[in-house]
């Protein structure tokens, strides 16, 4: 995965709470195992006015103009608000797959679901924990946000906010690490550990 260090962007408004995966990725778009390709179905109940499956042509599907993601001063937003519980409901890892295929770097919300907030920064996005009043701030601005994961800060509208980070979650992003990257920095080791062990057990070769 990419690393991220710092990130200025415009943000898109999602002011909903307890948007749960389902509403992420719906359910039928989770056949693919791959990584990539969900970012024209996340929120794919709210983007369109038709019901979505897989396979279908997107450009030629009917949008819903009144929602956030579909209006043109938030096109190519990396920055998500919303409110608090984001991420409730199934653990699947395909609702931050299709966060991140859509272009989202960093989400910030009030809360999250554990297992949805892992997942996060499993495969590269920052999630940043900000109380109800910071939000209502974010929400009210209109320019563009600035994160550093380094200081661990949010600049908007003139002012700074902090965040927490867990330091092995931070060493990790910004060092883009996922948990196969962190594998491979022992691969001399393995190879070595197998070699030495197939010797001594050869008739598991």
């Amino acid at each position: 995965m990419q690393a991220f260090k710092t990130l200025t962007s415009i943000a898109a408004p999602l002011d909903r709470a307890n948007i749960d995966t389902d509403a992420i990725i719906p359910k039928q778009f989770l056949k693919s195992i791959k990584r990539s390709g969900f970012g024209p179905n996340l929120f794919d109940e709210w983007r369109y006015l038709d019901h979505g499956e897989v396979g279908m042509d997107n450009t030629k599907r009917p949008l819903n103009n009144d929602f956030v993601l579909n209006q043109p001063e938030y096109q190519g937003a990396k920055i998500l608000l919303t409110r608090e519980n984001f991420g409730c409901g199934s653990s699947r890892e395909h609702a931050p797959w299709a966060l991140e295929d859509y272009g989202f770097k960093v989400i910030i919300a009030p809360s999250f679901a554990d297992i949805f907030y892992n997942n996060c920064f499993k495969n590269g996005i920052l999630p940043i924990v900000q109380n109800n009043g910071v939000m209502d701030e974010l929400f009210n601005f209109k320019g563009e946000i600035t994160i550093d994961l380094e200081s661990q800060s949010v600049d908007a509208n003139d002012k700074t906010y902090t965040f927490e980070v867990d330091a092995e979650r931070k060493r990790r992003l910004l060092n883009g690490l996922d948990d196969i990257s962190l594998t491979l920095q022992y691969e001399d080791e393995i190879k070595s550990f197998e070699t030495t062990y197939f010797k001594k057990y050869s008739w598991l070769n």
